[in-house]
């Protein structure tokens, strides 16, 4: 059975402030699942409920069906955005200290540290203080705290923060594996773009509220617009004078547009065709951050 962390109706309120108002969505096992929205919008608060740092006024959360207790929390695996480490530890001890807590041997958390580091670029560093590290690289070993004790579920608040192009491919492909071996993964991030290309699912919040949920292909399709695209071989200005057509972009033989409802997309294809070799015709998908612009303003 694949596992399922459930938010379910979550609200919680800051003194007269509403921070969250019945917050609902999923995280599938084995899915890297991309929690955004702008500061303020309720994602760290909502991740501290998960991990039980802070107690929901209403609603709750759900592991395979059952509320999350103590015990179950300890399985996780959760990466602070404030960075959580004892700046005068080195790397390895501290790592190895983290998995002592979470239940591990001796020789286990000697082993998983070490393994973790190699894998994340921080072999050689391993005997340095965390205070002396880079921001990039104290990054990397927040991450190898949320990882070392092999956790059932992990969330992780903007793990991608400070870090270089190359060491951004490194944790994907740790977070990837982490998720084929069947972990639920949520992770907030502003990077639109990069969560675009990783996520399986996608989480869109908002003043407190969940604007959007699902995997990519169904919100694109939901939230998709009547535009086209035509890229043709001659100058495609001909599209200004063509009927039912409103012209919305032009760069050439490229050529973005309208359609007038119930207009049949088949008449510009074959007006275009009449005049040349086509090279692509169809709608256009939008990106996540124009979803995001779409259901947060």
């Amino acid at each position: 059975m694949t596992t399922v962390l459930n938010v379910d109706s979550v609200s919680r309120r800051f003194g007269d402030r509403a921070v969250l108002k019945d917050v609902s969505f999923a995280v599938g096992g084995g899915k890297l699942t991309g929690f955004v929205g702008a500061n303020g919008a309720g994602k760290t608060t909502t991740m501290r409920i998960i991990l039980g740092v802070l107690a929901a006024d209403a609603g709750e959360v759900t592991l395979d069906g059952r509320p999350l207790n103590r015990e179950m929390r300890q399985r996780f695996g959760y990466m602070p955005e404030e960075r959580g480490l004892y700046p005068k530890m080195t790397v390895h001890d501290q790592i190895v200290y983290l998995g002592r807590l979470h239940g591990l041997s001796g020789a286990d958390a000697e082993r998983r540290t070490s393994a973790l580091l190699d894998r994340l670029g921080l072999g050689e560093r391993a005997g340095e203080q965390v205070e002396k590290l880079s921001l990039g690289n104290q990054q990397r070993a927040q991450v190898a705290a949320a990882l070392v004790h092999d956790p059932e579920v992990l969330v992780l608040d903007e793990p991608f923060s400070g870090l270089d192009p190359l060491a951004v491919e490194v944790m994907v492909d740790v977070l990837r594996d982490r998720a084929a071996a069947g972990v639920p993964v949520l992770f907030s991030s502003h990077q639109l773009d990069l969560v675009e290309r990783l996520c399986d699912d996608l989480v869109i919040i908002a003043d407190g509220s969940i604007r959007a949920a699902g995997d990519r292909a169904s919100l694109r399709t939901r939230h998709a617009v009547p535009r086209y695209e035509l890229l043709v071989d001659a100058d495609a200005g001909w599209l200004r004078d063509q009927p039912g057509v409103t012209l919305l972009d032009l760069d050439g033989p490229r050529a973005v547009f309208d359609l007038d409802a119930g207009f049949d997309d088949q008449k510009v294809l074959l007006a275009a065709l009449e005049r040349g070799p086509v090279r692509s015709f169809g709608p256009v998908v939008p990106s996540l951050t124009e979803i995001f612009r779409e259901v947060v303003r």
